[in-house]
């Protein structure tokens, strides 16, 4: 089966042109490997998948040329454990770093907005 085929179904991409984009971009090793999307792969192949900073470790399980529910997609691969810490941890790790970031109540109104620029003006140096 084609990997970027199998990516499609195992629900890593949306699409199949974004995993395609992914393959041709160096996100997505096979065997350590870099690949094309048109690699064949098998059970039993070890992918490592980049996307959006976060890195999946798996071992490709089954086989499905179709896009299934997420359940049953996830029965495609095994994930690694030590991968599956490292992903946790950063989830983690991102959202604790969110909270810190306060969001204001509401949008600026004229004057705020007036007040907003003439800092910025001030801080250029106009």
């Amino acid at each position: 089966m084609r990997l970027d085929k199998w990516l499609w179904a195992a629900r890593f991409f949306k699409t199949r042109q974004l995993a395609t984009d992914a393959i041709n971009g160096g996100k997505v090793h096979v065997n350590g490997q870099r690949v094309k999307p048109g690699k064949e792969i098998s059970v039993g192949a070890r992918l490592e998948i980049s996307k959006d900073s976060l890195l999946w470790d798996v071992t490709v399980t089954a086989l499905n040329k179709q896009r299934r529910p997420a359940l049953e997609a996830g029965l495609l691969y095994e994930e690694h454990a030590e991968s599956k810490t490292r992903r946790d941890d950063e989830v983690a790790r991102r959202r604790a770093e969110s909270s810190l970031h306060t969001q204001p109540d509401r949008r600026p109104d004229k004057k705020g907005r007036r007040a907003i620029h003439r800092f910025k003006r001030e801080a250029v140096g106009e």
